[in-house]
């Protein structure tokens, strides 16, 4: 394992255990949110509920950000803060309603809620639905 890997878990307070590595490694090397079914598939050592708990774990402790796609489904990325999660790792993802792929839009800036006194903001999740460039390129082709 890597040093950074295994800070990024020792801050949280995680104890590095081979499963726990195994879901990270997969978890760095996404491109897009991801599912535990996607784990479950690149993880061929580990079952479904070894995974969730797992996954469960990271989300409480904030390794992980959580969000659900335009199915319902869950999805999970690591957090991009090499120690801490910041505030200003809010992004919007955008779910494709053809491919029904998650896709980070990271460049896009959002606003920070004002929220009322007393409370505090540790995540938010922003979703936006359409169709992503690959999809249209392919539709208006189709459309020819």
């Amino acid at each position: 394992m890597t040093d950074d890997l295994l800070l990024r878990l020792l801050h949280r307070d995680i104890r590095p255990t081979a499963n726990r590595i195994v879901v990270l490694r997969l978890l760095r090397a996404a491109t897009a949110p991801v599912s535990l079914g996607d784990i479950e598939e690149r993880a061929d050592t580990l079952d479904k509920s070894s995974i969730s708990r797992v996954l469960n774990l990271f989300a409480a402790r904030r390794l992980v950000h959580v969000m659900e796609d335009g199915d319902g489904i869950r999805r999970y990325e690591l957090c991009t803060g090499d120690l801490q999660c910041p505030a200003s790792d809010l992004h919007p993802h955008f779910y494709c309603e053809v491919c029904h792929c998650t896709h980070c839009l990271k460049e896009v800036t959002l606003p920070h809620p004002q929220l009322p006194e007393g409370y505090t903001l540790h995540w938010a999740s922003y979703l936006i639905r359409g169709i992503c460039p690959q999809c249209r390129t392919r539709t208006q082709k189709a459309a020819r």
